[in-house]
Parts: structure tokens; C-alpha cells; sequence
């Protein structure tokens, strides 16, 4: 509790004089300091006291604040941004790879093949019992050369449940087992919102698509797990999000037992801050529980409720104008226009209200422009009916825009929760046609605009790297050397403020984080490589040498 008599008045003042008995807690010295702070954009040194910072500037000017006590870090050259906040995400307990409670990795890199797939939820299938779930997460469609099928699946194991999730999220495929389960039979009708993709004769293949996939999902009961297990599983993801220099992140969708789960994994101390989107679907759940927009602390605390309207970009089942440059499998002609969403225009209207009306942010899951038209109307009579100054009402991806759209967005002082997935990603918007590409995640057209922008992974979607994600921003190219909409590009230090102040904007923290400014909260990222100079191609390889959320080093690159 040392030097709390001082820290107003050295928050008052920007800074204040050393003395004989003021000293921080924490100096770094001979950085280049990117601060994202207008009146001061570039240091060299900064020091923490507590868990803020009490003044940037020079390393000649930092020196006075190191005592006997300071902890000094000498930078050496390298680049320093403030931590990036990674505004909407999906963490989930992660467990090591032998566990039986660990998912099954069918990303690319891990699976070539769909034989190589199949052999992995095979030998999965050795370590857990009859009967109980296989999951496996990121298969690749378009890398495999098709969706795998019930038939794949069933030759890995016909005695487990097994469902693998598509990259998207927003596709998947089960086994013969779950569909058994599920009741799911050639006569069994597409649910509103979603769809089973069926062979030639009408009976499931095991493709499910958006709300279908539910079904599947809770056909058969979960493997029991213990408190224990899951809350040293959600903190063994955050200290892989802390290596790749992310201070914060947005959940993009909680629950009540997701924020137990948070509120036994996250406090003082933790690798990364949290703030938890609420699923629309509980916000009475959490009226009742006497939990508001203004609950919890520096932590971890509830954001924006989340919303769905509409469906994916990289799954190819966002609805739009006009129809997607592909092959409708159900028809031979092309005339897939997507998914459309589970909701009507008034239904979407007294959903958006309602959450208005609680005094809550609003962020809203939308990629067509055909469903964002509609959601746009939603926020425009609800702010009609009930004014609102700074609601930051969000929409999140708003993959497929116009600039009329943008125009909207402007108008209702939205933000908007762009994608930056080209890396991964890219070669599934050539559904949608090269016309469309120019205006598809349109970071540039949006921060010209004026329009408030906020950096994102979609983790598990693409990789919670914030440099693969700058880089897409930056590049716009794919994994395969591709470059989708180079009119879409933003500088390196556009992407920085992106992920940084942008996101800290996001979610109504841009007083406490997202700069390096005194007062604010003294989380930072340290690079490897100054990635305002390096070449383009080069920013993946820029590594992480240090972590520092509230002061404290909750990462050092070898373990140093």
C-alpha cells in the first residue's frame, strides 16, 4: 500500500518528482515505445507504480523513478505497444493433448488428409470410453478438398459421439452414433435457420449448418467434468493468449456458468483481463441475478450482450443481395444466396430493443449485407423510440458491406468488430466473388469514414496471434500468397491503434487501457522486431519477448 498518499497527486499532475521515498515499482528503459497517445506517440522509457503507470518520457527522465526497490528492465531497442485486446474471442478451456477431455486439433498444419483425420479421432478414440463425446476443432474444408461425412467418422469409432467443428464455427459434422441419437433421419425437415446436407437419396450425410448443428450438439449427454479441471483449463488458455502479447480479451459470448467459471480463474495476478459478452438468451437470467452493465472490477467484468443475426463468411452461409459465385448443391444452379436467419424484422426489432432499453451495449454476430441491412433497421428504431448518446452498440464482422451500408453505420454511431482472418481464411471468400472483394472486412474504407474500429481474432476461428492478425490487416493475403481487396489495406500503425485503442474503445475502456498514459493501467506488449519498419512479410515472425499486465511480467520469452 506504499506511495498511495502520492498517486493522486501524480495522476493530477502527469507525473511527479521523485523523492527519497517515492520510487516505482517497475522501470523499463532504451524502448521504442509506441504509445498510441496523440500528445505523446513515441517514448523511450515509462514506470509503473502499482499497477499503472506514473510517467513516459525519456530513459534520462525514467531513471529518477528507479530505487533500491525498482525492478528495471532494460528494453534494449526493442519495440513496445500497449497490450492488445483482442475484442472478440471465444476462449475455452483448453487440457493436454492426452487428456480425454481435450479436443481433437484438425487444423492444417495437424491434418493433411482426411485419412490423417480420421487416424486422429481414432487414436482419440482410445482414450476415452464408450460412449462418451469426441469433439475435434478446425477442419479445413477447402484444404481437405471436401467435409468429411458421417461415413468418415464412423470409420474412426461407431461406439463414441463424435462431432468435429468446422474453422468457421458455424458448420459441422457427426457420426452415425450422434445422428442415431438425435433422431435425425431422411424425414426429418431442415430447422429455421439452419440445414442437413443430405446424399443423393435424401438421407443425412452428417453436415450440419448453422442452428442444425445444435441439434447435434446436445444429442447426447456431456462427458462429466470437475470445477477443478475446467478452471485449470480456461487459465491454461489464457497464459497461451499472454505469449502472443494479448493483455485483454472479449469473450463473445458468456453464460452464468461461463462467468463462475471466470470468476474462479480470473483476479489479481492472472495473465490477462476479461470482459464476458452476455448471449442475449440469459440476459433475464442475469437481470434476476442483480448483475448490470456496471458489474465487475479491472479483471473481469460483463460487457456487451451478444446477439445472432445472420451466419458465417468463412462457413459460406451468410445471407446476401445478391447470390454467391458458386454452385447451389441443392439446386445445380447458382442461386445460393446463404442461410437465412432464424428471426423476422420484428422479431430482430424487440430483441435489439429490449437489450437497448436495459441500459446495455449491444454487439450484434452479423456478416451478409442482407442481414445487416436488416439489423441496421433494428438499431435505428430502437434508437428512435429510446435516444441514447454513446450506446457503442457494436456489429460484429460485418464481413459483406456497401458503402451505403457504411454510410448507415456512420449515422448510428455504431462500432463495428471487423474480421482480420485473410491468412487463414482467404480462400473461402472466393465464393463470394472477386466484385465483392473490395468491400468485404473494410478497415480502410471504415477508419476514413471515421468509424470507430476494434481488432479481433475470433479465436477459435483464426489464431489469437495479434501479429498474424496485423499482418492480414496490413497485407490482406492469404496463406496461399493471395491478396483479397488490397483496397482494404491500413498501415502497421493503423492496426496497432486498431488493436489497441480500438478495442479498448470497444468496450468503454479507452480511460484505463489501450495507451501508454499515465493513469492508465500498465499493461504492454514487447516485440522482437519494430513492425512499423519491418517488412510486411516479416511481421508473423515478430515474437514476443515480454508480457506485462498491471506491472507485473506474466510472460518472458524462453521462460528468461
Amino acid at each position: 500500500m506504499r506511495h498511495l498518499g502520492l498517486w493522486g497527486i501524480c495522476l493530477a499532475l502527469g507525473a511527479c518528482q521523485s523523492g527519497p521515498d517515492v520510487w516505482a515499482d517497475l522501470v523499463v528503459l532504451h524502448a521504442n515505445v509506441i504509445t498510441v497517445d496523440s500528445t505523446r506517440p513515441r517514448a523511450e522509457a515509462f514506470a509503473v507504480l502499482a499497477d499503472k503507470f506514473i510517467a513516459v518520457g525519456s530513459t534520462s527522465q525514467i531513471r529518477r523513478w528507479v530505487g533500491e526497490s525498482t525492478k528495471v528492465i532494460d528494453a534494449e531497442g526493442r519495440t513496445i505497444t500497449p497490450g492488445f485486446i483482442d475484442a472478440h474471442m471465444h476462449p475455452r478451456p483448453t487440457y493436454p493433448e492426452a487428456s480425454p477431455l481435450a479436443t481433437v486439433d484438425l487444423r492444417p498444419a495437424s491434418v493433411a488428409s482426411m485419412a490423417d483425420l480420421i487416424d486422429a479421432l481414432a487414436a482419440k478414440a482410445v482414450l476415452v470410453r464408450e460412449g462418451q463425446w469426441i469433439r475435434g476443432v478446425r477442419y479445413e474444408d477447402t484444404k481437405l478438398g471436401r467435409h468429411p461425412t458421417r461415413a468418415d467418422l464412423d470409420l474412426a469409432s461407431d461406439r463414441h459421439p463424435i462431432y468435429i467443428t468446422h474453422s468457421s464455427g458455424h458448420l459441422g459434422v457427426a457420426n452415425s452414433f450422434v445422428l442415431s441419437a438425435a433422431g435425425i433421419t431422411r424425414d426429418t425437415p431442415d430447422p429455421p435457420g439452419g440445414a442437413f446436407d443430405r446424399a443423393d437419396d435424401g438421407a443425412p450425410n452428417g453436415v450440419c449448418r448453422e442452428l442444425a448443428c445444435r441439434v447435434l450438439r446436445q444429442a447426447v449427454t456431456e462427458t462429466p467434468i470437475t470445477s477443478q479441471d475446467e478452471v485449470g483449463g480456461i487459465q491454461r488458455t489464457l497464459r497461451q493468449f499472454a505469449t502472443t502479447g494479448i493483455t485483454t480479451v472479449v469473450d463473445a459470448g458468456g453464460s452464468p456458468e461461463k462467468l463462475r467459471l471466470f470468476r474462479a480463474a480470473v483476479g489479481p495476478g492472472s495473465p490477462v483481463r476479461v470482459v464476458m459478452m452476455v448471449l442475449s438468451e440469459h440476459l433475464d437470467e442475469f437481470q434476476a441475478g442483480g448483475l448490470g452493465a456496471d458489474f465487475g472490477d479491472s479483471w473481469l467484468k460483463v460487457g456487451p450482450i451478444k446477439a445472432h443475426h445472420g451466419n458465417s463468411l468463412s462457413g459460406r452461409t451468410a445471407w446476401l443481395f445478391e447470390p454467391y459465385d458458386m454452385v447451389n448443391p441443392a439446386t445445380g444452379e447458382r442461386d445460393y444466396y446463404g442461410i437465412p436467419p432464424d428471426q423476422t424484422q420484428s422479431e430482430l426489432d424487440s430483441l435489439i430493443f429490449t437489450i437497448h432499453e436495459a441500459g446495455f451495449q449491444v454487439g450484434v454476430h452479423s456478416n451478409g449485407d442482407r442481414e445487416i441491412t436488416m439489423l441496421l433497421d433494428a438499431f435505428e428504431k430502437a434508437l428512435a423510440r429510446l435516444p441514447r448518446s454513446d450506446h457503442r452498440h457494436r456489429i460484429e464482422h460485418a464481413s459483406v458491406v456497401s458503402p451505403a451500408i457504411l454510410q448507415r453505420v456512420k449515422e448510428l454511431e455504431l462500432v463495428l468488430v471487423l474480421h482480420s482472418y485473410v491468412y487463414e481464411h482467404g480462400d473461402k471468400m472466393e465464393a463470394f466473388g472477386a466484385d465483392r472483394w473490395s468491400m468485404m472486412h473494410t478497415n480502410r474504407l471504415a477508419l476514413d469514414m471515421g468509424i470507430p474500429v476494434a481488432g479481433n481474432s475470433d479465436y477459435g476461428v483464426s489464431a489469437a496471434i495479434p501479429m498474424l492478425r496485423i499482418q492480414g490487416l496490413v497485407t490482406r493475403t492469404s496463406a496461399e500468397g493471395k491478396v483479397y481487396g488490397p483496397e482494404q489495406r491500413i498501415s502497421p500503425e493503423e492496426a496497432i491503434r486498431v488493436w489497441t485503442m480500438g478495442s479498448a474503445y470497444s468496450v468503454f475502456e479507452e480511460d484505463i487501457k489501450g495507451s501508454l498514459t499515465v493513469g492508465r493501467f500498465a499493461d504492454v506488449t514487447v516485440l522482437s522486431l519494430d513492425i512499423m519498419t519491418v517488412a510486411e512479410e516479416e511481421i508473423p515472425d515478430t515474437e514476443v519477448v515480454y508480457t506485462i499486465v498491471g506491472g507485473e511480467v506474466v510472460y518472458r520469452r524462453g521462460g528468461q
